[in-house]
Parts: C-alpha cells; structure tokens; sequence
C-alpha cells in the first residue's frame, strides 16, 4: 500500500503538493477518533515525517527565491505577506 510506503520514509520524489495532501489525510483520520490506538500512533509518526518533509521543502524553496532575487540588482528582499482576507 502507498501509504505503508510513505511511513516508513518519504521518497525525495514526493512532491510538495502530495505531501500535504498526504497530511491532511492523516490529519483526517486523526481527527476523525475512528482509529485504533496502534494506528493512531502510526499515522501520528507518517504526520511528523511529513510535515518535516514540508518544512524542508518549503525552506529549499525560499533560499532558491531569495537567490534569483539577489541575482537580478535593484530588487529589494521582503518578507512575504499575504493579501489579507476580507473576511
């Protein structure tokens, strides 16, 4: 099964997008209370592996971003903000 795969390590293949998909299913299934106890502990430890795999990503990405913006002069660095919802 693809989900046994993903617990036992996550492949560098895995994108991020399938990733967070993959997490917010075990979020899901957490969530959900309808899990035994032996597999709750599973899905908890394939949440942590994943959302560490995000956070690597994601951390990747930036230093790549902040590289192409230091290649081209007259960019100015900045944080990022997003647009705020009007909620």
């Amino acid at each position: 099964m693809e989900a046994d795969k993903k617990a036992k390590g996550i492949s560098e293949e895995l994108s991020f997008e399938e990733a967070m998909e993959r997490l917010e299913e075990v979020v899901n299934n957490l969530e959900s209370g309808n899990v035994p106890l032996e597999e709750s502990i599973r899905l908890f430890e394939e949440g942590m592996k994943l959302s560490r795999y995000c956070g690597t990503k994601l951390e990747k990405l930036e230093q790549q971003v902040e590289l192409l913006v230091r290649e081209n002069e007259g960019w100015i660095k900045k944080p990022f903000q997003p647009e705020e919802d009007g909620d």
